[in-house]
């Protein structure tokens, strides 16, 4: 099952809606100015120098379609040059904090980071349903953790895609809830609608602004 981080690029986003609103003026106000010209007194028509008006607003107007076109041309560009400058990212692995994928044997790299202040670390593990499958205290710190994919009972857990959550704890309450990072291998990154981004095990696919670090991929 696919699960794709959702972000939306602002400037992306106000450009599309800025084009679409661009570009229905400039129909809205063509069809009226045409009518206008069309249905003016003949005895008593347009000045020249409404007329000069009209046609300056319409000159703005149209110039400000073609400078979101050219707009979303540019981003368009700059997403296939970042696009070849990462292709160097398939083969590694990328920490990132999003969803992680269980094979069913293989153990995750996990890169957790509790408060400062916490005098106790718990990773809550979550299935797709959002049912909490596994409780397990963490040594406290900010080392790698190789987690083994197990339930609350000890059980290996069935292949799937799990949410990785730390709870930073001091004394007998929670001061802190955050997504924990892991490693993944990236297996292809991807021009999306929100942006690039990375394709992980499982079909997790995350943006590749979330990732905060890259590394070579560990051999067996």
């Amino acid at each position: 099952m696919d699960v794709t981080a959702t972000y939306q690029s602002p400037i992306k986003a106000t450009a599309s809606a800025d084009k679409q609103n661009n570009d229905r003026n400039y129909d809205t106000f063509l069809k009226m100015m045409t009518t206008q010209i069309k249905n003016q007194d003949p005895l008593n028509p347009m000045s020249a120098d409404q007329l000069a008006v009209q046609l300056a607003t319409f000159s703005g107007v149209e110039q400000q379609t073609k400078t979101n076109d050219l707009l979303s041309q540019l981003l368009g560009q700059s997403a296939l040059t970042g696009m070849g400058q990462m292709v160097g990212w398939v083969g590694k692995e990328a920490r990132i904090a999003a969803p992680a994928y269980f094979d069913g044997a293989t153990p995750v790299t996990l890169s957790p980071n509790p408060a400062q202040s916490a005098t106790k670390a718990v990773l809550v593990v979550s299935d797709q349903s959002g049912k909490e499958v596994s409780r397990t205290e963490l040594p406290l710190g900010s080392k790698d953790y190789e987690w083994q994919g197990r339930d609350s009972n000890g059980e290996t857990l069935p292949k799937g895609v799990y949410t990785l959550k730390l709870e930073s704890w001091q004394g007998d309450k929670v001061i802190d809830t955050s997504d924990v990072e892991y490693y993944g291998n990236i297996s292809e990154i991807r021009s999306t609608a929100d942006g690039l981004s990375a394709l992980l095990p499982g079909g997790v696919e995350a943006l590749v602004s979330a990732i905060s670090a890259i590394r070579e991929r560990k051999t067996p």
